[in-house]
């Protein structure tokens, strides 16, 4: 069952963020890796920043979270994490069909450029990889992440999006 994640579930939410992360380490790069791999407070930042958490439930257990963050004309989709032991099930497929459906505008996903198992799994869901230029004009337009962030990170877009270069 998908259900908008309310301030009880924030305790959950942070596990499941860095139990899933951990398909990064080694993966990105070393400069952009830290344990946890989203504190507490960071996590904090984002709910007041305007992501909204939704999260998929098992057996009353929260097993997987996808953020949607409403920016002006275009929505993006944040911080999309299952557990690495529910991997596989269709449960982040179920999450962004959901956001997908109360999108309004255009959505934008970034992701770790080397991140492949995300890129593909964006891809497969109907999304599009988009180039270098517009990249590096939509992560600083959109996201408040470091330069290095930037140079390591790809934007995705839905078929909805018109590219801006």
């Amino acid at each position: 069952m998908i259900k908008k994640c309310e301030q009880k579930d924030f305790n959950d939410i942070f596990e499941i963020i860095n139990d899933a992360s951990m398909a990064y380490k080694g993966v990105i790069p070393d400069d952009r890796w830290h344990e946890p791999y989203m504190s507490e407070e960071e996590l904090k930042n984002q709910i007041d920043d305007g992501v909204e958490f939704w999260g998929y439930t098992e057996n009353g257990k929260l097993i997987g979270v996808m953020g949607i963050q409403f920016k002006g004309e275009v929505t993006l989709i944040r911080h999309a994490y299952v557990r690495t032991s529910q991997r596989g099930k269709g449960v982040g497929g179920q999450l962004l069909t959901h956001l997908n459906s109360i999108a309004t505008t255009p959505i934008l996903i970034g992701t770790w450029a080397d991140a492949k198992w995300a890129i593909g799994f964006y891809l497969k869901n109907g999304f599009r990889l988009l180039e270098r230029q517009e990249i590096n004009v939509l992560l600083p337009r959109y996201w408040t992440i470091p330069t290095r962030q930037v140079e390591t990170s790809v934007v995705l877009a839905s078929s909805t999006w018109e590219s801006i270069t």
